[in-house]
This record gives C-alpha cells, structure tokens and sequence, in this order.
C-alpha cells in the first residue's frame, strides 16, 4: 500500500505545469518547428481539444502555440494528412496521436450503440454518403447535395434545419464508421475508416477484454491529466460511477502505481503516477529558486490546463468560467477570455478579437486579478508575451480597449 506523501501547493502546481509543457521559460523569439516537434508534444500531453470558436484561431492552434513557440497550423494539418494524428472523443472532440486509435474502441462502441437507431433512421441518406466516399474519397460537408432538412441533435427540438446528409456524416463520423483526414480551415474532409487504417497497416481494434480495455483507456487519461481527481466525473473518458472511479483510483494506490497527495491546504485528494514522485519531490526542493520571469502566456478556454476547473481553483487559486454561453450583459470578463500564465501563477485574463483583415488584435478587455503580483514584476513580461501572441497569430498591431485596473491601460499605450 502506498503511503500518503504530504506536499506543499506550489510543487504540485509546478509539477502540472511541468508536464503540460508551460513551466519552463516561455522564449520570446520563435524557432524553428514542424510536424515531428508537434506530434511528439502531442504526446507529451496525450491528446489536444478541438474547438472551431475562433477569436483569434482554434483551441487547438492556441494549446499548441502557447507550448512551441515554431508552431503553424500547417504542422497540424500535415499530421492529420499523413495519418499520424486522429480526431475522436476524449476528454471531447480531440486530435490524439494515432497509435492510440485502439485504446479508444470502447468510447466507439458505446456511441455505435447508442447512435445506431439513429443511422437506421436515416439509412437511404447514410448509405449514399457511404457510396459516394467509397468511390471518389475524401469529400467535405458541401460535396453532399440535401434531399430533406432534418433536426439534427445540435438544432432546437421540432426545427428542421440541418441537411441531412450533414447529420448523417456527423453520425457516420461519431460511430468511427468514417473519420476526418484532412482539413482545409475548419473545413472537414471525410473519409471511410477501415480503409484508411488498413493502408496504414494499423488495426481497428486490439483483443482485450471490456475490463482491459477500460484500464488502457483511464492509463490513458492519468497521462494526460497527470494530477488526478477521483471525483472527476470523466475520469477514464468513459461513463462510471462514483464507486468505480473510487475503486480504479484505489486498486492502482494499492498495487503502487500511484501515490495520493496531501495537498498543503487543499481539501481535495490528488493522486499522482509513481513514475511522477521524484519529479514532484524535485520541484519542492528548489521552490526557493524558481525564477517566474519570462514573457507571459495566454491561455486558451479548453486548453488541457484548465479541463478540470475544480483542479484549477485547488492549485492555482483561480476561478475560470468560458462564458461563450453565458447572455453578453451577464459576461463579467469576455466571450473568449483567455487566462494569462506567468510563471507558475494565472495573474489575469485577456479577452481577445483579431481581425485579419486589418490585422488588428483587439484586447476588449484585460482584466488581472487582485492577487496578482505588483505590477513592476509582471508588465514588461506581459508586453514581451502579448507582442509574441500578436505575431505569432499574424496580427500587425495591438489594441487594448479596456484594462482592470484602469491605470493599466496608460502602462501599456505604446505596444
């Protein structure tokens, strides 16, 4: 049996951040990265969600560039091309590299069987798509012509609005019937699966028991969250109870593969790989000498940092809601407000626009948090990392709208 490891907040958060690619010194100067540096941070971090929100660009571009300061959707793009990357449901619609396609069988075949009567119901529209993709390849959404608008699950109940060979790609796509192979912008090329994979030479799906199967999946998941929470309802990406996340959490305590922490002032049980343990002991051991300087970073609303909120108020004593969804006159930080990482600590937000047109950035808001450092130690790091994220994403100049607090605004008038 494991014994509890009594640890400070502040290596644990270093250990999160380490090991989602955000501690080290953020370089203010791009360098050269490609494909092969994008899919092994890929796996560094197990997977990356996929949003097409795009303020400035996608959640994933975001994660990704907010790590490698090289990185180009190009990269990405190719990855998904050469079959190297694919897209399917983790901790949501995620790219995940592709020697983890068969970890994922049982999360496809629980949304076959749920979306199968679906599929039934739309059988002469799937079995066109079908055809079609079988004899000319990948084709977008818009290659289809509709026959009839059907409700499909994202429409208001009753209202008939989505094309139905729309909805029936969305359901071949979900039920790993077909696959996206290729993407031009947000737009998506579909392709069948089991063609793609057996010229790959990669299996559909390994022979594993249901409950082998399941603890391949949640190794999976533990990679990429790192610092672990029993009560995470998502836990393993699969659908369990609150006892059978207790027992998988308990039984790898138990046979030594993972050790529980007593978080200094934090109620919460965190549990960490017993491969982590001398990493996390490092980090405590040269908390005197950590350095936070370095250009800031902004974080995106899905990035992996922030998937488990509850995580995020523990370690970093921060309070993060996306408010995409919430009314605009309710909005207290911004549609797409964008947590601001420096060092190890989230100082602020920054709720972001950028036209293309223009090449404008527009920081609507720029809020930092009364707890934030004084800002002698922060401003020229913020400049640094704000003229940084501007360029990188293709903008030309920066302006800011509004700044909390108010005097903020005139220490930032010449970037």
């Amino acid at each position: 049996m494991t014994t509890l490891l009594r640890i400070n907040k502040a290596a644990v958060r270093r250990l999160l951040l380490h090991t989602q690619g955000l501690l080290a010194r953020w370089p203010a100067e791009a360098r050269h990265s490609g494909p092969d540096q994008v899919i092994e941070l890929i796996r560094s971090l197990g997977c990356v969600q996929i949003d097409p929100v795009a303020a400035v660009t996608g959640n994933q571009h975001l994660v990704l560039g907010a790590r490698d300061p090289g990185y180009t959707a190009d990269s990405l793009n190719t990855l998904l091309s050469d079959h190297k990357v694919f897209e399917y449901f983790a901790n949501a619609a995620c790219v995940i590299p592709i020697e983890d396609y068969t970890l994922f069988e049982p999360v496809r075949a629980r949304l076959r069987e749920r979306l199968a009567p679906s599929l039934q119901g739309l059988e002469k529209t799937v079995q066109h798509v079908l055809q079609r993709l079988k004899e000319e390849g990948p084709l977008p959404s818009r290659a289809f012509r509709a026959v009839e608008r059907v409700s499909g699950y994202w429409d208001s109940a009753d209202v008939p609005k989505t094309k139905d060979t729309t909805l029936a790609l969305n359901l071949l796509l979900d039920s790993a019937v077909i696959r996206v192979v290729a993407r031009q912008g947000n737009e998506r090329y579909f392709h069948m699966t089991e063609s793609e994979l057996q010229q790959q030479g990669l299996p559909m799906k390994e022979d594993m028991d249901v409950f082998a199967q399941r603890q391949a999946l949640l190794d999976k998941y533990i990679h990429a969250y790192r610092v672990v929470d029993a009560r995470d309802p998502r836990l393993g990406w699969l659908k369990s109870t609150a006892a059978e996340r207790r027992a998988d959490i308990a039984a790898r305590v138990s046979d030594g593969r993972m050790i529980p922490l007593k978080v200094e002032d934090v109620a919460t049980p965190y549990y960490i790989r017993a491969e982590d343990e001398d990493l996390l002991l490092h980090m405590e051991k040269e908390e005197p000498h950590y350095d936070a300087s370095g250009p800031v970073r902004f974080l995106p609303p899905l990035d992996n940092l922030l998937w488990r909120r509850e995580r995020i108020v523990d370690l970093f004593d921060f309070h993060y809601k996306w408010e995409i969804y919430t009314p605009e006159v309710k909005r207290t930080y911004g549609y797409y407000a964008m947590p601001i990482l420096h060092g190890d600590r989230l100082i602020g937000r920054m709720d972001p626009r950028l036209d293309r047109k223009t090449g404008v950035l527009t920081v609507r808001l720029l809020s930092m948090e009364e707890t934030a450092p004084p800002v002698e130690e922060w401003i020229t790091d913020f400049r640094e990392g704000l003229q940084f994220f501007a360029s990188m994403h293709g903008a030309r100049s920066i302006s800011i709208e509004k700044t909390v607090p108010k005097e903020l605004k005139k220490l930032l008038k010449s970037i």
